[in-house]
């Protein structure tokens, strides 16, 4: 079994009991070795995944709505696109966004070696203006790139989500950060954002207090 890090990013903390933390992944069952070695890699260079937690969710959610095109917004190493690129399955297509080359080479080279790089499009620069040049609707458009440019997502991202089609946002609980006075830019972003899905006529949304935060919205 490839060894875990002792302490992953992806385990924040903050939103949920520790002991509670400690239970849901305790249970989770060993990732193979590509996902494994990138959960060290993470934790080792410091580099924000979603972690294997959020993952299941996200994959899961895939599966159930039967999504085959999906729009990442913030790729990083490409941890998540593997597991949304594994549940769009044969026929199925993951649009890859980051803005850093060197990130996205390293995530190609993981993607090949999951054996899904056919069902994914890397594109290199800025996901806002990567999905603002987008004509196709999309299943799922999943959005984890810079917190104080969230709330400018929603405006993008409903006209190129499908009907009946998921947005979900990664960290819209920020640590804890939301429930905290004095919040800084990045929480202020996040809590315009949530006020925003929430409010917004066309979403039906739900917030799951996951890790760090997972908002799931239904385009009606």
């Amino acid at each position: 079994m490839p060894e875990q890090p002792a302490k992953p990013d992806w385990r924040m903390g903050g939103i949920t009991v520790p002991q509670v933390e400690d239970y849901l992944y305790s249970m989770l069952p060993p990732r193979d070795e590509v996902l494994a070695e990138m959960e060290a890699d993470a934790a080792k260079n410091d580099v924000a995944i979603v972690g294997p937690a959020v993952a299941r969710v996200l994959h899961q959610l895939a599966v159930i709505s039967g999504a085959k095109k999906i729009f990442e917004m913030g790729s990083a190493i490409g941890y998540s696109t593997i597991w949304w690129a594994r549940a769009a399955g044969e026929g199925g297509r993951v649009i890859y966004t980051d803005g850093d080359p060197k990130r996205a080479e390293k995530a190609r080279r993981y993607f090949d070696r999951a054996g899904v790089a056919k069902r994914i499009t890397v594109r290199v620069g800025d996901a806002l203006e990567i999905l603002s040049e987008e004509k196709e609707q999309y299943d799922i458009i999943f959005n984890d790139i810079d917190k104080t440019d969230y709330p400018r997502v929603i405006r993008l991202a409903l006209p190129r989500l499908k009907s009946g089609g998921l947005f979900i946002t990664d960290n819209v609980l920020w640590n804890g950060k939301v429930s905290q006075p004095n919040p800084d830019a990045q929480t202020k972003a996040i809590l315009e954002f949530n006020k925003l899905i929430y409010a917004s006529p066309d979403l039906f949304t739900t917030i799951l207090p996951l890790r760090d935060g997972v908002s799931l919205c239904v385009k009606k």
